[in-house]
């Protein structure tokens, strides 16, 4: 029989709780560490949609990227989103994981640089004991910055991104952080990049960032991080082949009309 425990202890060997940044929120966040688990379902987020699927799936554990809570509760209730989210997991016997900036020090940045074939990495911003987020390295070839474009929404399976910057521009290095990037941006123009591929970019960032020589290439804080559904599915099933895995399709959230 595997206990919920049993995954979660080789989650945190693999993805130790000692790399989330000291603002995050990992670990069980819902549930019985010592419930059995058969089945899996593994999202990004832990929507009401993907609640509905888990629960129709009937899946005994959850296991999501961004923590549904952070901060604190003072109250479970279902007077607001989060309370009533957490009441529909607890009747449904669904216990419930995070891993998030955990997940992104020593699992999503790596990954992320390899979709892109980056060479010569190094971290963007160390975190703890040498690992940290996002990644410095070579693109492929030198091109431009449209190529560049084209580049990410070819690996990452984009509809579009957003490019702060000249399209002619030539750009060798790249700095990659998965996510919202608007705190790395300055990491970033540190380290020489010629340009920034993340997400949830905002407007001052991006002109002040372009007028700094780096341009930015936003591809949408879902648009490189939904790598994590695959990426854990893997994971999962080297490791505990027994169990039933269940994986939310990958989607934008949002609509460009």
């Amino acid at each position: 029989m595997i206990k919920c425990q049993d995954l979660i202890e080789k989650i945190e060997e693999r993805y130790p709780r000692i790399y989330a940044c000291d603002w995050d929120n990992v670990g069980l966040l819902a549930g019985d560490r010592e419930q059995e688990v058969r089945s899996v379902y593994i999202a990004l987020d832990a929507t009401d949609g993907v609640i509905d699927r888990a629960l129709k799936e009937k899946a005994d554990l959850l296991l999501t990227h961004h923590p549904m809570i952070f901060g604190s509760i003072k109250s479970v209730t279902t007077d607001d989103y989060v309370g009533e989210r957490l009441i529909r997991l607890i009747r449904g016997n669904i216990s419930y994981y995070a891993m998030h900036t955990n997940y992104d020090v020593m699992g999503m940045a790596e990954l992320a640089a390899s979709f892109l074939e980056l060479t010569d990495t190094f971290v963007l911003e160390e975190v703890f004991d040498g690992e940290g987020i996002g990644r410095v390295g070579s693109l492929p070839a030198s091109m431009t910055l449209e190529e560049c474009a084209g580049l990410v929404k070819e690996r990452f399976h984009l509809p579009n991104v957003k490019v702060f910057g000249d399209l002619n521009k030539t750009v060798r290095i790249a700095a990659l952080s998965p996510g919202a990037g608007k705190s790395m941006a300055k990491p970033a123009l540190m380290s020489g990049a010629d340009v920034l591929i993340t997400g949830d970019i905002d407007h001052h960032t991006g002109i002040d960032m372009e007028d700094c020589g780096m341009a930015v290439i936003d591809a949408g804080h879902y648009g490189i991080e939904h790598i994590f559904i695959a990426d854990l599915k893997s994971f999962v099933e080297r490791n505990f082949p027994e169990l039933t895995i269940y994986t939310e399709a990958v989607r934008q959230p949002f609509l460009v009309v």
